[in-house]
Formats: structure tokens, sequence, C-alpha cells
């Protein structure tokens, strides 16, 4: 026994039909291919994490708040990216190490 329609006029308007879902079936994967190699993309063209931020405070004449280690989940939007040698620059000045991070155990500038 078969769920197929037994004449052909009936065969023929479900083979049209699948025909064009197979087609949109196939059109959506074409999509979702070319948005994952975007993205791909974007992840390879991404610049490397910086190794030291330094993160300036809200008002631009004001000394900066904390130096980080690059990738810390705590820096704010504020970070700018930093040498080892701004970094333990910015630690000589007084700048606060992140409590979380703690770049002034990882530069070996413990107090």
């Amino acid at each position: 026994m078969t769920d197929l329609p037994p004449d052909l006029p009936r065969l023929r308007i479900l083979e049209t039909w699948l025909a064009l879902t197979l087609e949109r079936v196939r059109t959506q994967i074409a999509a979702a291919e070319r948005r994952e190699a975007e993205q791909q993309r974007g992840i390879a063209a991404r610049p490397p994490t910086p190794d030291w931020l330094i993160e300036q405070s809200l008002n631009r004449e004001t000394p900066p708040v904390y130096v980080h280690v690059g990738g810390c989940h705590m820096a704010g939007k504020r970070s700018k990216a930093a040498t080892r040698e701004q970094a333990r620059q910015a630690l000589a000045d007084r700048v606060d190490p992140c409590p979380h991070c703690r770049p002034d155990t990882e530069l070996g500038m413990l107090d």
C-alpha cells in the first residue's frame, strides 16, 4: 500500500510541489553556508587579544582607572591596548591593578 495518489495529474502536482520545496531548502542551505563562511572569515580576521590593557576613566583629564591583563573579563569599553612597558609604567605611576586579573602579579610588580 502506498500513500501517494494513484493518478498522474495529482502525482505531477506533488512532483512540482516537491521540486519547489527542494529549491527553497537548497536556497536556505546556501544562505546558511554563506553566513557560516562569513562568520569564519570574521573570526580569522579578528585582531589578536592584546597582552595588556589600560582602562581610561570617564574623564580624559583624570588618570587611568585600572591596568588589566589582556582578555580580562572586567576590562571596560574604555580600555586600550598597551605594551608591557606601558603597563609597568602605569602601575609604577600608581594606576590600580585590576583585582580580578592581577596584572601586577603577572608583571612581577607586587608591593
